[in-house]
């Protein structure tokens, strides 16, 4: 093992008896400008990308729908906005139907122990002498 690793199980070991995680940090670069072109033909990646997000969007209320006609998306930009509204109101959807589910929700009532009956219960031994008499 290089000194390198001995220094980092070591740390996990501390971490973990501190019930800590300690991870690896992964330095991820900076997307270059060119990454996102708003004026771009949309790609085949997007474009199943975008029939997915239709799919989601039909099992939505009418209300949250956004009607976009997506064959009409074009580029990249179109494609970005279109994205942003249907996971906007999928999110709205969302949160609306926890509040519904919220309101339906009752109220727990606090515990109360009912009322002692007016008259004792029988005994078992009433209960059996009750039933001979019945009998004869």
């Amino acid at each position: 093992m290089t000194l390198l690793s001995n220094a980092l199980i070591s740390n996990d070991a501390r971490a973990a008896s501190k019930g800590v995680s300690l991870m690896a940090v992964i330095k991820v670069p900076a997307a270059p400008k060119s990454s996102m072109n708003q004026d771009r033909p949309v790609s085949a990646l997007l474009k199943s990308q975008i029939l997915h997000l239709q799919e989601a969007e039909f099992r939505l209320p009418a209300e949250y729908q956004t009607n976009i006609y997506i064959h009409s998306i074009q580029t990249e930009g179109d494609a970005g906005e279109y994205i942003r509204q249907v996971t906007r109101a999928i999110h709205d959807a969302h949160a609306a139907r926890i509040r519904r589910a919220k309101l339906k929700t009752k109220p727990k009532r606090a515990s109360t122990k009912a009322a002692a009956p007016a008259t004792p219960p029988r005994t078992r031994a009433k209960k059996a002498a009750a039933k001979k008499k019945s009998k004869k």
